[in-house]
């Protein structure tokens, strides 16, 4: 018999699968890619892949190479583009996966087609061009020169222009004007391909917040990333549940102690939280070596002994103190970090409002220490 959990996050493989739909709602007549980078926002890159692709999700999407390779390793078939390299990087192994890699500048594109040749084949490739970010792709005095590369590389059979696309820096403010003028500055990037003979099948510059509320910014294809995970990605004007989306992940603990202390006592290291009375403390087994911000410390919200306590003292590295005042509890007892908050319980976003952080960073940030485990199961491959 296995032992109990002293903490896990767990997923709801089938809330990812009906975010995936409602996200396609939202999408119209775009396909819809999910992005399971940085192990699927913290979720697990295989699973989420899976009920993404279970939910109707056409592509998917990776940073970094190792990724798109784990998704593959996983039996994943589904397109998948990665986008962030460096020189140098394992060109072949992405073309023997069959997966679909991004090109920033010319350099990049050179070390795509070198790999392409090695292997006698030709590479998928989605050209970026940076309309106003100021991340990644080219600028746009840059652009031209790429896709002079990009019509050589093609004409010699190395590579095929799969896709343009770019990426909007303000989509999380509805109606910010940063969001039309990247528009317009990517039709002006697609034009250019045009005159030059670079037409591409797929053009993307959607991410999660203008699949919800910018339908002029969808066009082939959206790329949806905290929305797929049933966080809102646009938290000061909608809320998960008015975008129809449920949080999949779901944090928990058992306390690991539960004891009396009297009034006056100090809690934690610095005693930043001194008990006001006689009262109860109980420890959860979770730190900021598991990804619990220590940023927490005296104002994370957790469900404890049935109802909202606040984390006292500073959170360390391992575990955390809750002060439950003269509420029974026991070692053992469920403490509920965040979850989709439908019995009481926080969530993602109000841990990223108490910390002054964003909800995708409280969800990826969890280390290899706490494990995931997963429901919703049913008709995922």
């Amino acid at each position: 018999m296995d032992a109990p959990l002293r903490a896990e996050a767990y997923v709801d493989l089938a809330a990812i699968r009906a975010n995936v739909a409602a996200l396609r709602g939202y999408a119209r007549d775009a396909d819809v890619m999910v992005v399971v980078k940085a192990d699927g926002y913290g979720h697990g890159i295989a699973a989420t892949a899976r009920a993404a692709v279970a939910g109707g999700a056409t592509w998917l999407g990776t940073a970094v190479l190792e990724e798109a390779l784990a998704v593959r390793a996983a039996g994943v078939t589904a397109p998948i583009l990665s986008w962030l390299a460096t020189p140098g990087e394992p060109y072949e192994d992405a073309l023997a996966a069959d997966i679909d890699l991004a090109a920033y500048a010319p350099w990049q594109l050179a070390d795509i087609a070198a790999a392409a040749a090695a292997r006698g084949t030709t590479a998928r490739v989605h050209l970026k061009v940076d309309s106003g970010l100021g991340r990644g792709g080219a600028q746009p005095h840059d652009w031209a020169a790429l896709l002079d590369a990009a019509a050589r590389a093609q004409a010699d059979g190395t590579v095929h222009i799969v896709g343009v696309w770019s990426h909007l820096a303000c989509a999380d403010e509805p109606g910010h004007p940063s969001i039309e003028l990247q528009r317009k500055a990517f039709e002006q990037a697609l034009s250019e391909a045009e005159r030059k003979a670079v037409r591409p099948e797929i053009r993307h510059l959607a991410n999660s917040a203008a699949t919800v509320s910018a339908p002029r910014t969808h066009y082939d294809l959206v790329r949806a990333g905290i929305a797929t995970y049933g966080l809102s990605p646009i938290p000061d004007h909608q809320t998960s549940e008015q975008l129809g989306l449920t949080p999949a992940m779901t944090l928990r603990a058992r306390f690991a102690l539960v004891k009396r202390v009297p009034k006056g006592h100090g809690v934690s290291y610095g005693h930043r939280y001194v008990t006001p009375d006689a009262t109860t403390l109980g420890l959860v087994p979770l730190g900021y070596g598991d990804g619990v911000p220590r940023a927490a410390s005296n104002v994370g919200p957790v469900w404890a002994a049935g109802a909202v306590r606040r984390i006292a003292g500073t959170v360390c590295m391992d575990q955390f103190v809750v002060d439950l005042g003269d509420a029974t509890a026991k070692e053992g007892d469920d403490v509920v970090l965040f979850g989709p908050g439908t019995s009481g319980e926080p969530t993602a976003q109000d841990w990223a409002e108490a910390t002054g952080t964003i909800s995708y960073e409280i969800v990826t940030r969890l280390g290899t220490r706490v494990p995931r485990t997963y429901g919703g199961l049913e008709g995922i491959a």
